[in-house]
């Protein structure tokens, strides 16, 4: 017997489709029949490759007692974020008020009559353990609250939304204000601080963070950090860390210890797009260590291999968790990455096996439940016998030769991952929704590693991937976010619009004579300005002004988490359009969304990185126009707030024009000019 998720297009909600709580879907009649039922609400967001989120429908989501007590009291709603992040928004920050904390599942009750919130929490266990009451109980006492204590819940609630209101104004709080350069300066030294190695906790990439710390290392600010050292660490840890597959390709999504060794093993779309760039800008900043090149080629092999659609779009995610066999009844964390010592005696010769110790983190015990996660301990180029044991570690994982597999087709859900006859071990899960955003990110990261590394098929995937976008985002004229097999659905919002835009953008930079991506891009931004810009804050709201009905407060983005914010790369986007198509309105409109967020970085440096990474390219924006051989020799160097076009015609005896913003500077008369023109003017006060 199924639920109403049966019929739902997302992963992540048909895995709740067997449940015996009678789940909704968010939509207008789950909400009209919460308000004439008078039931209080059970919104529980997460995401399918979410370990804690599965952790919890095998365990309280499936249980008799809790589905009964559920159905009779409370309407239940099933959301998964990645369909629509601006609820996860709203409701996280909610639930970070109420905790001090977040994280997935958010678990969070409403009112049916206005949607506040009024509890929120995360996991919640059957029975009471680790700290956390029982979720029978959690319910019980919550509906008693609700029916009894109606001035204490209307209190509560207004405490809550005035505080959600509050936030989405951002009322300037400052007292002081700094000159840009200094607020810059103070964004760099906070964004490289967070990256510093940490001796605790777990590891997460933080894109968005190191981003801003390599880009301010031009500038020489005086500081406590060596910003070029903490960003090399930075790309040390991630591609030779146990958080990248040294045997399939691909990055996971963190590892749980200090030291980069054992991860959460599933695979997120956007983690590997931004960490893909992020390798390919350390190279062309002069950072050449041989391991950057091989994780991103690694990674590319695994996205054309595992993570590409036939028609050209890249699929959200892999799990975590994969089957042992095929009559296991739960998968298991990490079982299609790890190795036993006893398969690596197996399977290697013992000089294989000897130097596979020396150079990874393989001992008899393990550093994961008893199996080996594979760590480099070294830098520079693996060894022919090295990338030998490697390959066959990846033919016993796939079955066949990394050189003759192509293709390896997706499980889809956890059924077909355990009866179709796979030649190797069996695959984790893959969430094969296509996500503007995350495919964004993607191509952002291919088209920049291209360049850098002079390698056409990276470009040739991304504009595999922005053409399908192009091609079939649209309905009725307007962007959508989300595809499902060739149907597109969800209105797009603004991490949506500001990371496809930049995506272009980053295309046409890889070859300036292609106008047709500046020409989307374009077309796709006035779109963008027309629904979601805030006329009276300034800034980009998450949700288009007409499809936002069902939402308490409507945010504007701009603290950054796994993947940049919103407004911090519209804001950039915008500059950039303004130096490529002289048209000064965008340059408005990105003064204007700057002021509109001032108050946040002045106040909280470390919540916005990608707001500083915006203010670099207000401040330094650099219009380099060229021959197409002079442009070429440009575009892989590490010059992070310069545009580029090619034209014929320039000054006589001259080589280029550099623009810094709004002024020109005289002809460079030679190369070496032209370059220390370029250098400068991504550096000025």
């Amino acid at each position: 017997m199924t639920n109403r998720l049966a019929e739902a297009k997302s992963l992540y909600l048909r895995k709740h489709a067997e449940n015996p709580i009678d789940w909704w879907p968010w939509c207008d009649e789950a909400l009209a029949t919460a308000r004439a039922q008078n039931k209080p609400i059970f919104l529980s967001i997460g995401y399918s490759s979410c370990h804690w989120c599965t952790v919890m429908e095998g365990e309280a989501f499936s249980d008799i007692a809790i589905a009964d007590y559920m159905n009779a009291n409370y309407l239940p709603i099933k959301v998964d974020r990645e369909e629509r992040p601006d609820l996860d928004s709203i409701y996280m920050q909610a639930l970070q008020m109420m905790s001090g904390q977040g994280g997935w599942p958010l678990n969070i009750f409403l009112s049916p009559e206005d949607l506040v919130p009024f509890y929120a929490g995360t996991y919640f266990p059957v029975d009471p353990r680790y700290g956390r009451p029982g979720f029978f109980q959690v319910l019980q006492s919550l509906r008693r609250y609700y029916d009894t204590e109606k001035q204490d819940l209307q209190q509560r609630k207004a405490l809550i939304i005035e505080s959600l209101l509050t936030s989405a104004v951002l009322q300037d709080g400052t007292t002081t204000e700094l000159e840009d350069h200094e607020l810059l300066r103070q964004g760099w030294e906070t964004s490289t601080g967070i990256i510093t190695p940490s001796q605790s906790g777990n590891s997460f990439p933080m894109i968005p963070y190191t981003e801003l710390a390599l880009r301010g290392t031009r500038f020489n600010f005086e500081s406590r950090h060596n910003g070029k050292e903490v960003c090399t660490q930075r790309g040390l840890e991630l591609a030779l860390g146990g958080i990248y597959d040294h045997v399939g390709g691909g990055f996971h999504r963190y590892t749980v210890d200090p030291t980069w060794t054992v991860p959460h093993f599933e695979k997120m779309l956007y983690d590997n797009g931004q960490i893909v760039e992020y390798l390919a800008s350390l190279w062309s900043a002069g950072i050449q260590e041989p391991a950057f090149e091989r994780a991103i080629a690694g990674t590319v092999q695994w996205l054309k291999r595992e993570m590409t659609a036939p028609e050209g779009y890249f699929y959200a995610a892999q799990d975590a968790d994969s089957f042992t066999e095929s009559t296991a009844v739960e998968p298991e964390e990490g079982s299609f990455y790890v190795w036993s010592y006893t398969e690596l005696q197996q399977l290697l010769t013992p000089e294989e096996l000897t130097e596979l110790q020396q150079q990874f983190t393989v001992t008899p015990n393990g550093n994961f439940e008893g199996r080996n996660v594979l760590q480099r301990r070294n830098l520079g180029q693996l060894t022919a016998t090295l990338e030998t044991s490697l390959s066959k570690l990846f033919g016993v994982r796939y079955g066949v030769s990394s050189k003759s597999l192509e293709t390896f087709p997706p499980a889809r859900n956890n059924q077909e991952a355990k009866t179709t006859n796979w030649p190797g071990r069996i695959p984790s899960v893959t969430d094969t929704k296509m996500i503007v955003a995350w495919n964004s990110l993607m191509i952002s990261g291919l088209a920049r590693a291209a360049t850098v590394f002079q390698q056409p098929l990276y470009l040739e995937l991304a504009a595999r991937a922005a053409n399908f976008i192009l091609e079939n985002q649209f309905v009725d004229g307007r962007f959508h976010r989300l595809n499902y097999q060739g149907e597109p659905t969800v209105s797009a919002q603004s991490e949506d619009y500001a990371f496809f835009i930049k995506a272009l953008l980053d295309l046409q930079a890889s070859n300036p004579e292609q106008n047709q991506w500046l020409e989307n891009a374009i077309a796709i931004q006035n779109e963008f300005n027309n629904f979601l810009w805030s006329v009276e804050l300034g800034g980009y709201h998450n949700t288009s002004s007409d499809t936002s009905q069902d939402l308490i407060v409507r945010e504007r983005s701009y603290a950054d988490n796994a993947t940049p914010s919103a407004n911090g790369i519209a804001i950039a986007n915008l500059v950039r359009l303004a130096l490529l198509t002289d048209n000064l309105d965008y340059l408005d409109l990105a003064e204007l969304g700057l002021k509109a967020f001032k108050s946040v970085m002045h106040r909280a440096p470390q919540a916005c990185p990608s707001l500083f990474t915006a203010l670099d390219w207000y401040r330094n924006s650099t219009l380099i126009r060229s021959s197409t051989e002079q442009i070429n020799s440009l575009i892989p160097k590490f010059l992070p707030t310069a545009v580029f076009a090619i034209t014929s015609d320039l000054p006589e005896g001259s080589v280029g024009l550099v623009c810094q913003g709004l002024k020109c500077l005289a002809p460079a008369e030679s190369v070496e000019h032209l370059l220390q023109q370029v250098h400068k003017s991504q550096v000025r006060a």
